[in-house]
């Protein structure tokens, strides 16, 4: 599974990059949108990391033990080492190995590669240049193996395993030795770059008691309400799958009579949605700090090392890094794949509730394990996943209404709000192509002519 090298790697990069490399991204220093023929908006601007939320940066001065000028630096760098990633991950292709932020303010950037010759266009894009053994893609191909293994096999002495793209593996995290090495023999991964992990920890969704908002689910269980959405002209929220079942009644704060479970998918995801009667008013807001609101500007996925906070009644307001993107978690109900592992603490009952980096949306609680005395680990089902899956259009600050306009045309590849998108993907707005540099839904607002941070021209 060794990535494979490719004659003239450089070359081939350095053509995609010579007009993005040496180009210095606008200052982030107005939160003001550009004038009409003024500077595009820099990556801070679009993602909204210059004008974060108190709530968002006294938990992360508390949390991740930063001054207060460090947590805002922390939001400007991380929102622009997203795009200059997104630009290495498009020109290096299969060579493409990860990308991580590192350091109190994240300003380091590192991007690996399988080519040697690709260090110097990852140099001039600011990055760390990391050569390794094996490609992103073939990471993930095995970590698949995996996943086709674990339906097979219900032990679970093997409850996660995960790609490590700062390690160049993928981990299988195991209670033992031999049930992990049983584990990868089943797969047929033996002998490749597939290590072991020997923990105690066992992860357990979390829904006793709710996190964020509270609802109930039947008159019984309890859980968090995610991300406020919309579809066609349903109103209603993101939360977690294991919370309940499709037709599953829910009742909010006060016993309030709130809606129903319109889908649900749990195990092998974790995620679903919750239709809204007329007396309820989905906003953009998260509960924060103090139960301060912090608002959602999008839902632009976050790298690894990103800081990354979470919302919940039971424990409040806390915040962490991410570790990991394409986790699978076998928890006693089953296994679930696609999940992202961080260092946020978490306790039973923050199920379903939501995850932002800065002010983007990045996932709702699955499980987890720890609580939030000790500390502990947490795992979250990805939000645009969450979007596609069900049709869902996230309510965002830029959107209040939580409805967005047409596309430009009907034609598959055009651009159009409220659709996902993912990194390498192209598009088309007024004849003119555009790739994808960071996963996200598109919002009217991020069309790609006016988003450096979010597409570049082809």
């Amino acid at each position: 599974m060794v990535g494979r090298h490719v004659a003239g790697g450089l070359r081939a990069a350095l053509t995609v990059l010579s007009a993005l490399a040496l180009t210095a991204l606008p200052s982030a220093a107005s939160a003001e949108p550009p004038p009409a023929g003024g500077p595009l908006p820099s990556a801070a601007q679009t993602l909204g990391a210059d004008r974060p939320s108190q709530e968002l940066l006294r938990a992360l001065e508390r949390d991740l033990r930063l001054t207060p000028e460090q947590a805002s630096a922390r939001l400007v760098n991380e929102a622009e080492a997203g795009t200059r990633a997104g630009r290495l991950h498009n020109a290096l292709g299969e060579r493409f190995a990860g990308a991580w932020v590192s350091g109190a303010t994240a300003a380091d950037l590192t991007v690996a590669t399988t080519d040697a010759e690709d260090t110097a266009v990852i140099r001039a894009q600011g990055a760390k240049a990391k050569v390794v053994r094996t490609a992103l893609a073939d990471l993930r191909t095995l970590k698949k193996k995996l996943d086709r293994a674990a339906q097979r096999a219900r032990t679970t002495d093997t409850p996660v395993w995960y790609v490590d793209v700062r390690g160049n593996r993928v981990v299988v995290q195991a209670t033992n030795r031999s049930a992990a090495n049983a584990f990868i023999k089943a797969a047929g991964v033996e002998g490749q770059d597939v290590t072991v992990r020997v923990s105690a920890d066992r992860p357990r969704v979390m829904t006793d008691i709710v996190g964020g908002d509270a609802y109930y689910i039947d008159d019984t269980a309890r859980c968090s309400v995610g991300f406020s959405v919309t579809k066609d002209q349903q109103q209603g929220f993101a939360s977690a799958g294991h919370c309940g079942e499709p037709g599953a009644r829910t009742t909010g704060v006060n016993r309030a009579d709130q809606g129903t479970f319109q889908a649900s998918i749990f195990p092998g995801k974790d995620m679903s949605w919750v239709g809204v009667n007329g007396d309820w008013t989905a906003t953009p807001d998260v509960r924060g700090e103090g139960s301060r609101k912090v608002q959602v500007a999008g839902s632009v996925q976050a790298l690894v090392g990103v800081s990354v906070c979470r919302s919940g009644s039971t424990t409040g307001w806390h915040c962490g890094t991410i570790q990991q993107h394409d986790t699978s978690v076998r928890y006693a109900e089953g296994t679930v794949n696609g999940l992202t592992r961080t260092t946020v603490c978490a306790e039973p009952g923050d199920s379903g509730g939501p995850y932002l980096a800065g002010a983007q949306g990045q996932g709702v609680t699955s499980g987890g394990s720890g609580d939030c005395t000790s500390g502990g680990t947490t795992f979250y089902q990805p939000i645009n996943p969450l979007l596609s899956e069900f049709g869902l259009t996230l309510k965002t600050a830029s959107s209040p209404s939580g409805t967005l306009p047409p596309g430009q045309d009907g034609t598959k590849d055009s651009w159009a709000p409220g659709r996902v998108y993912g990194v390498g993907d192209t598009v088309t707005r007024a004849g003119v192509r555009y790739q994808c540099l960071q996963s996200h839904q598109a919002q009217d607002v991020w069309s790609p002519e006016g988003t450096p941070a979010l597409w570049q021209r082809v």
